[in-house]
């Protein structure tokens, strides 16, 4: 159940008396970690209620084709693609007789004619009906256009009838969504990952800070993602638009980060420290901004806390990652912090070198453990992004065993 963290499951309702099951279905797939959005047709309003799955699944329930509102947020066309997976359970088989001819005359079946993405349908209806030549006909021909047909089971019916019919159970339902994705690298794991750079306050209008992009920390948490992580973004003040299906915490300053970070540790499997953290803050913030009334101005800075330090050594210690951004002498820089912050890994770059490092969409690194060093050439930071998320989590899951 794992593979469906972080997945997108439409959740499409028609009309029949198993639609009962589907809150139980929409509860499995939250617990699992899917994100769930419910479309009802009208007859399947009639058995259960909008407000039930919008509390179940947490999202505003879909049931209009030509909705003012879902049309100002997300249409009916950008929910087809925002979609992993829709899951028609029940499908009546009225339903199943429209989408096998091709019909889009209600919002349901014109999110499957325009969707790209896997669809399943689980029947649910009388015996009779279902043992019906036609239906039988619309079924595999839904089977022939690649729709996946589960069930229906065999059993007692809510009108008295015994035999093939019954929605499969949402337990059943369940584990069928999860075979439709593979299991990824960090399926079921939840990273914290730090990006971007932090401003130290001088006064109300002027800051410390430094040149970090946040471009690698953003690269990383995507591919965190993609290898099916839950994430959680510590972002410094930075100008990009974070992934999809990540958790957004903005920060400004290392001592907010720190908290921030330390907030996420309940949870966390990997940390990964890919933030550039001002080393210093200055000593007073001036409430009012500060005149130039001299030709000099001193300010007096102390030391910021180490965030990857204090995580590394807090007693909920997650595996983690740290990155070190050198002008000379990387990987022996590198190996006395790895060692010095007791971190399982850190990830080494020279900023010195023209093309890579901050602002750049490049960089090259060398990724240190206490027993090994890897250099990764020159490459894109989404595409290097990949391969330490690899790394990484081929590390994390030998340090379990």
């Amino acid at each position: 159940m794992h593979r469906l963290n972080n997945k997108r499951i439409l959740l499409g309702i028609t009309g029949g008396i198993a639609a009962y099951k589907s809150a139980e279905l929409t509860r499995l797939l939250k617990t699992a970690g899917a994100d769930v959005r419910v479309v009802l047709t009208p007859a399947a309003a009639e058995f259960i209620t909008p407000l039930t799955m919008q509390a179940l699944s947490g999202n505003p329930v879909h049931q209009h084709l030509l909705d003012p509102e879902a049309e100002a947020g997300m249409g009916h066309i950008e929910l087809a693609r925002w979609a992993d997976l829709i899951m028609v359970a029940p499908a009546s088989a009225d339903f199943m007789a429209r989408l096998s001819n091709g019909m889009g005359n209600d919002l349901l079946t014109t999110l499957c004619l325009a969707t790209d993405t896997s669809i399943a349908l689980a029947p649910a209806m009388n015996q009779s009906m279902w043992r019906d030549l036609r239906t039988q006909e619309n079924s595999n021909r839904l089977e022939q256009l690649g729709m996946k047909i589960l069930g229906p089971g065999i059993g007692d019916q809510a009108c008295g009838d015994t035999g093939p019919g019954r929605m499969l159970e949402p337990s059943e339902l369940a584990e069928h969504c999860a075979k439709y994705f593979k299991t990824e690298e960090l399926s079921g794991r939840h990273l914290v990952i730090t990006a971007g750079p932090t401003r130290e306050a001088i006064d109300p209008v002027r800051y410390i800070s430094n040149h970090s992009s946040g471009k690698m920390g953003y690269a990383l948490a995507e591919a965190a993602i993609e290898a099916g992580a839950s994430v959680s973004l510590i972002s410094g003040p930075v100008s990009l638009s974070p992934p999809e299906r990540c958790k957004l915490i903005s920060v400004t300053s290392a001592q907010e980060m720190l908290s921030a970070s330390l907030a996420a540790l309940d949870s966390c499997n990997i940390f990964i420290a890919a933030a550039a953290v001002a080393d210093y803050r200055p000593a007073d913030f001036a409430e009012q901004k500060i005149k130039k009334n001299s030709e000099e101005m001193g300010i007096t800075l102390v030391r910021n806390p180490d965030i990857v330090a204090t995580v590394s050594s807090h007693d909920q210690r997650p595996f983690t990652v740290g990155f070190a951004a050198e002008t000379e002498q990387v990987v022996i820089y590198a190996r006395g912090k790895l060692k010095r912050k007791n971190l399982d890994m850190i990830v080494a770059n020279d900023v010195a070198q023209e093309g890579i490092g901050f602002n750049s969409d490049d960089n090259a690194v060398t990724v240190v453990t206490a027993n090994s060093e890897l250099t990764i050439p020159q490459t894109s930071k989404s595409q290097l992004a990949r391969r330490l998320i690899a790394l990484i989590a081929e590390a994390y899951e030998n340090s379990e065993r």
